[in-house]
């Protein structure tokens, strides 16, 4: 049986334990619902340009910007958004087995430390590396974006995609690659990101348009804000994935904690009344 004064020593220890864990439980909830809110609040704006889009298709000029031309893949420039910490689950590893199933036909730019950590340390290509704050804002994001875009438009890489944990609800995050650029099918994206925030949108737009300052300067600004708020938007949605994970894997640790405090509560119990019988035996024997 083990010595008293050490199952006190655990016992100690583990509430210790469970008191972090269940701070950093209540503060990732906390951050969760922001997140959460902030990234649902966005999804109607990125829905919008999308149909302006397709409404700007039918006036047919749409089809000479570089980001709607066909090319040839040789080379895929994808952005891992994964987490600056970690204690979030399974949460930067479902998006390293993403990675390890890529080939090398890509070349990656990471948001985030871990997921820096992971493509150096598999000597993978890395273009650069970005850390954006708790509570992103779009002009961290535009940065990025613009960065990409450069890279596109240069030819050094053929696709701009993003590796994401996909927000399903607080329990469920699927690592997803959501590709942004070229746009082959304007109606396919349109239903795509229809079925994913589960919001309908009119796609056809009966009024007669009239463009300001011109049709052309129109279609110069839209598809680069559009793809801007896109990956704005999958980083808002990764924030949320992060901190929902976060708060389940810290409340399965409170949990986990608690039951180890009973079993060891027990243990001490049954050891204390162990050397109690023990005592009293003594005792008695002395006394006969």
């Amino acid at each position: 049986m083990a010595n008293l004064r050490d199952i006190r020593t655990r016992i100690k220890s583990v509430k210790n334990t469970r008191q972090i864990t269940r701070a950093m439980q209540l503060v990732a909830a906390s951050k969760m619902k922001r997140a959460q809110d902030k990234a649902q609040s966005g999804r109607s704006y990125t829905y919008l340009l999308a149909q302006i889009l397709v409404n700007l298709a039918s006036q047919g000029a749409i089809k000479a910007h570089p980001f709607f031309k066909h090319r040839v893949v040789k080379k895929r420039g994808i952005v891992v958004i994964s987490t600056d910490k970690g204690l979030c689950g399974g949460l930067n590893a479902s998006l390293f087995k993403k990675i390890i199933s890529i080939g090398d036909e890509a070349v990656f730019v990471s948001i985030g430390r871990k997921g820096k950590q992971f493509l150096t340390r598999t000597q993978r290509p890395l273009l650069a590396s970005f850390e954006v704050a708790d509570l992103v804002s779009f002009h961290q994001v535009r940065v990025i974006v613009d960065y990409m875009i450069e890279k596109f438009i240069a030819g050094e890489i053929d696709t701009i995609e993003v590796l994401y944990p996909e927000f399903i609800n607080t329990l469920t995050q699927v690592a997803t690659i959501t590709p942004i650029l070229p746009i082959y099918n304007l109606e396919d994206m349109l239903v795509d990101l229809e079925e994913k925030g589960r919001i309908k949108l009119p796609k056809k737009d009966p009024r007669e348009i009239l463009f300001e300052p011109s049709l052309g300067a129109i279609l110069d600004e839209i598809p680069s804000i559009y793809a801007k708020q896109s990956i704005y938007q999958l980083v808002l949605e990764a924030r949320a994935s992060e901190h929902s994970a976060r708060m389940v894997a810290m409340k399965s640790a409170t949990d986990n904690a608690s039951k180890f405090v009973d079993s060891l509560t027990l243990e001490y119990n049954k050891a204390r009344q162990a050397a109690i019988t023990q005592e009293i035996l003594e005792l008695a024997a002395s006394a006969s």
